[in-house]
């Protein structure tokens, strides 16, 4: 008996520290839980302020350059720099080889001038201090047909021993080891790469913010954002600090940018130009493809780009791409046109503004003697939820809230993506709930849900394969060499972008599509159409319609755009169309 009470005892002094040892075990969990946080948040942080840093030397360091260059120059006959910022990309290209300009007065113009545009619109996320000695040895290049010509670079083109963080934390302090294709090729046709330009974060946005390097502002309106995903290149060439410029898209992140900022942009067909070196937030994804293009003042300095491009540097450098050069025949055609003409895709009503910049482009196209055919673009509900939502977010958005994993998510991109962390369930009870009231919600809820299995996403392939091929036959059914049709404008406010995603039906579908498109400015908003705007209701007259609405609103003097498209590989076709507006309007105008 005794034995058993001693047993007891023991038993119970043993869990007692057993219980202790437990508490404390627990303690010091919640401790190191806790600890881990805080390094984490720290090193968050410290990521940010070194990448920051970063930024704020080269922006220094290259404002002292331009003093001790201007310095230099004292003696010598002043140096027109509001003159070379008025040239056209042709113009100075041509000074430049003729020698009645200098590679380093342009250079130093630009890069004061691109000093000035930052400081209004934080449009820049580093100089390139690089080309500084780029600079001098450029002269040894003069065959090049960008000879001279500095060139900005959106952040998420590669660089040699630059970041690309596409706006998140984790692509921070792992620069390039070397330059992208086209940054390789610009260089040996004698353009200066020499800054590079701010995006949204994780770039599947078209507002400009992100936690690293801050909100980008419009160049006509610091109240309004410049567009994205090519945000910071929209701003800075919008602004002056640049003529020409290389960003990317896949959903309209050249082209809205392009027409926010009241200039030209560009997006050929994808394999047209190499994409080697130019990054997305998350590779594999092939139902929707990306592609680089060329950002300017004007068409010339779009076809100019392309053609130092598709050259046979490129096609040596990446054998992936088809050695097509430019076809400056085509380009320079004046054959008349079968235009296909849209005013509204059915899926999103264009803003007042909008339409009425494609009804004033349709008016002298036809007064210079094209054929007009009415046009409406396939089944565009089913293209941007099934193909292109589905298609994107294959996989449920998982890759996608991976990369934002570690980073706090910019307010400019939070309403976005809240939903995309959704468990699946969460999805469907709410795209089930909203399907009464709002189709459209309800259907991309559903798209947010990915294709499920492996089988599921090649018939998911298989669906785009079949739209392209059921649009392209539509195309030759309606004998349309070209299309014209809205782009979103005009700027919006900030925070709208994240509501109203599905204007993005506008310029995303040909991504889906894969046919080459740009954006030529041809008017600004006007006080009647801010008058016509308050009576807009949308097509669904949903929250998305009224968030549309609210993110347009205000924006009398803002520059307008329309959309020229083309089929697949007829890139030289499209921008001889885009050339053709741009004339028409400007003779219109004097």
């Amino acid at each position: 008996m005794e034995k058993a009470k001693q047993y007891l005892q023991e038993v119970e002094l043993g869990s007692g520290t057993a219980a202790l040892l437990t508490g404390a075990a627990c303690v010091v969990g919640a401790v190191l839980v806790m600890v881990r946080r805080v390094s984490s948040h720290q090193e968050m942080k410290d990521k940010i302020q070194r990448a920051r840093d970063r930024r704020t030397e080269s922006l220094q360091r290259a404002e002292q350059a331009v003093l001790r260059y201007k310095a230099s120059r004292a003696e010598h006959p002043k140096i027109d720099s509001a003159l070379i910022l008025t040239l056209s990309l042709s113009e100075l290209t041509k000074q430049l080889q003729e020698g009645s300009l200098s590679p380093e007065d342009v250079f130093y113009s630009y890069m004061e001038k691109t000093l000035d545009v930052n400081k209004k619109l934080n449009c820049c996320t580093g100089i390139l201090l690089e080309s500084f000695d780029q600079l001098k040895t450029v002269a040894s290049n003069k065959e090049g047909l960008l000879y001279g010509i500095p060139v900005s670079i959106k952040e998420n083109i590669a660089c040699k021993n630059h970041d690309c963080s596409c706006g998140v934390l984790i692509n921070l302090d792992q620069p390039a080891q070397k330059d992208s294709v086209l940054v390789g090729v610009l260089k040996r046709q004698g353009a200066i790469p020499f800054v590079k330009t701010n995006l949204p974060q994780a770039l599947l946005n078209y507002d400009c913010s992100n936690p690293i390097y801050g909100q980008t502002m419009n160049p006509h309106n610091p109240q309004k954002t410049p567009g994205g995903s090519s945000s910071g290149e929209g701003a800075l060439i919008g602004g002056g600090g640049s003529l020409l410029g290389l960003g990317s898209d896949i959903g309209g992140s050249i082209r809205i940018p392009a027409s926010f900022c009241g200039i030209c942009g560009f997006k050929p067909t994808a394999g047209r130009l190499s994409s080697q070196g130019v990054n997305p937030i998350f590779r594999g994804q092939k139902s929707v493809l990306s592609s680089p293009g060329p950002m300017a003042r004007d068409v010339d300095s779009l076809a100019l780009c392309m053609q130092a491009l598709l050259c046979d540097h490129m096609f040596t450098l990446d054998p992936t791409v088809p050695p097509m050069p430019f076809n400056v025949q085509i380009y320079q055609s004046s054959k008349p046109l079968r235009i296909g003409y849209v005013e509204n895709d059915g899926y999103t009503q264009s803003s007042p503004s909008m339409v009425r910049a494609v009804r004033e482009v349709k008016a002298l196209l036809e007064q210079a003697g094209h054929t007009f055919v009415p046009y409406s673009p396939l089944k565009v509900s089913y293209a941007v939820t099934e193909l292109v939502i589905r298609g994107v977010f294959a996989d449920g958005a998982t890759t996608m809230l991976q990369k934002l994993k570690g980073s706090p998510v910019d307010p400019c991109l939070r309403e976005q993506v809240t939903p995309y962390s959704f468990p699946k369930w969460l999805k469907k009870t709410l795209s089930f709930l909203l399907k009464p009231l709002y189709p459209r919600m309800s259907s991309i809820f559903s798209a947010l849900c990915g294709v499920g299995s492996v089988a599921d996403l090649w018939k998911q392939h298989a669906a785009v394969e079949d739209y392209i091929q059921e649009t392209i036959a539509e195309w030759r059914r309606c004998n349309i060499d070209v299309l014209l049709c809205p782009v979103i404008g005009p700027a919006c406010n900030f925070l709208y972008c994240a509501r109203a995603n599905h204007v993005l039906s506008y310029t995303m579908l040909y991504n889906l599509l894969n046919f080459p498109a740009g954006v030529v400015p041809v008017s600004t908003v006007t006080a009647e159409d801010e008058e016509e705007l308050r009576h807009y209701k949308g097509i669904q007259q949903d929250p998305l319609d009224r968030n549309f609405k609210k993110g347009v609103t205000g924006g009398e003097g803002l520059p307008l755009a329309v959309q020229c498209v083309a089929l697949p590989w007829q890139d030289e076709l499209c921008l001889r169309f885009m050339k053709e507006v741009e004339q028409l309007v400007k003779q219109s105008r004097k």
